[in-house]
């Protein structure tokens, strides 16, 4: 189905009368009580653990893992109802939750994982709230979505394999429980897939050393470190996904709408909680030349408000169509996923920029959170692929029909 075509869902979560599998009511409490820590999170770039015990005792981890294997068996409406709403509170543990669900929706979506180590991955998330992400960012490699082997390498040796490299940029690290290295073999014609190491008692000793390097103005509760990996041993059933480097270029039309769909809630997370912030500022500002009304009556400061809700409702818009889309089984091509995430997060960021002109001094105050959804937020474009990737491609697409 053309994406142009798709229809307007009429709730965050699809069609009329499709339950959610999760109450709208739990997402709002949530956010609201991660709201409350996320100022002291950024200011120490400090992991925020008890958000993901919260997230555990009420089996979020687990939203998207089938009911057969213990989770909630939810879809990607849901997954994005959650994460924007997270987003709105505290967002770097909405990115944490990002990998999680588009890795366990990975996981059941083909025979490329072993049936055993995709069950224990499952079962995890739904009886310990364990989180995965697969760990691909290297310092020479940089992204691999614009090419290359991956210089980390898995050595065959009995019984199963041993890794050694080095990874960057490896979000959630302080509370991963399964930590999945993108790496190559070391034959002449290398196959390129993802080995599993499951968290020991101590990462030290498991040959596995984390570099607290996370030190970037926007995000900085993700825990985002470097790892390296010092000839750790990965058994032979914890290796999924081997192919040879072409076959990485096959597109997945429905793995890219998850990612597209979900890291783009995200930032729309953070552009609504600025909005929200920026309309509770201007009703309290009461500057004395308005004679006892507030900033809220000012037709300039109203129609750039009005410009803000335009952006957002955009971004409502194609999230949910796009969403809604995926569940019903027509995911539109790579190149329209990847165009609304280059619309939403650019929305988003313009959004939040446009609150940032409007309240000058107020907005820019680290006693506000408007600088920090405005940190926040830029962060939407290192996610890969980037800006020029994605319209290079849209382009070369519209040019190929």
């Amino acid at each position: 189905m053309p994406f142009d075509d798709l229809p307007f869902p009429s709730t965050p979560f699809g069609e009329a009368g499709t339950a959610p599998a999760v109450d709208p009511s739990l997402i709002a409490a949530l956010s609201a009580e991660f709201a409350q820590r996320a100022a002291e999170h950024d200011a120490t770039a400090s992991f925020p653990f008890e958000n993901f015990d919260r997230l555990a005792g009420e089996g979020l981890p687990a939203l998207v893992t089938p009911e057969s294997a213990g989770g909630k068996g939810g879809g990607l409406r849901d997954a994005l109802a959650v994460v924007n709403g997270i987003a709105h509170g505290e967002p770097s543990t909405a990115l944490v939750l990002v990998l999680q669900y588009v890795i366990h929706n990975q996981l059941w979506r083909g025979p490329a994982w072993p049936e055993a180590l995709r069950d224990r991955i499952a079962c995890s998330a739904a009886t310990d709230g364990a989180l995965i992400n697969i760990l691909r960012v290297e310092p020479e490699l940089g992204t691999p979505h614009r090419g290359g082997l991956p210089a980390t390498v898995a050595r065959k040796v009995p019984g199963g394999w041993r890794i050694s490299g080095t990874k960057i940029y490896s979000t959630g690290i302080p509370a991963l429980s399964w930590l999945g290295v993108w790496a190559r073999t070391d034959d002449a014609e290398p196959l390129v897939g993802t080995w599993v190491v499951p968290r020991g008692a101590g990462l030290a000793e498991q040959g596995i050393e984390v570099r607290e390097t996370w030190n970037h103005i926007g995000m900085r509760a993700s825990g985002s470190h470097e790892v390296i990996f010092h000839d750790v041993f990965v058994p032979d059933d914890h290796a999924g996904e081997l192919r040879p480097p072409a076959g990485w270029a096959a597109p997945d039309a429905v793995a890219t709408a998850w990612m597209a769909t979900l890291f783009s809630g995200v930032y729309d997370g953070i552009a609504r909680a600025a909005r929200d912030w920026l309309v509770g500022f201007l009703h309290a500002r009461k500057p004395t030349g308005l004679n006892g009304s507030s900033l809220a009556t000012v037709p300039r400061l109203q129609e750039a408000l009005g410009g803000i809700e335009a952006l957002l409702l955009t971004n409502r818009i194609l999230l949910r169509s796009l969403s809604a889309a995926v569940d019903n089984g027509a995911p539109p091509s790579q190149s329209d996923s990847l165009l609304v995430k280059y619309t939403v997060t650019n929305n988003a960021i313009d959004a939040v920029a446009r609150a940032l002109e409007v309240t000058g001094n107020p907005g820019l105050s680290r006693d506000n959170p408007l600088e920090r959804h405005h940190r926040d937020v830029l962060c939407a474009r290192v996610h890969a692929p980037q800006n020029d990737m994605i319209l290079t491609g849209a382009g070369r697409a519209a040019l190929s029909r």
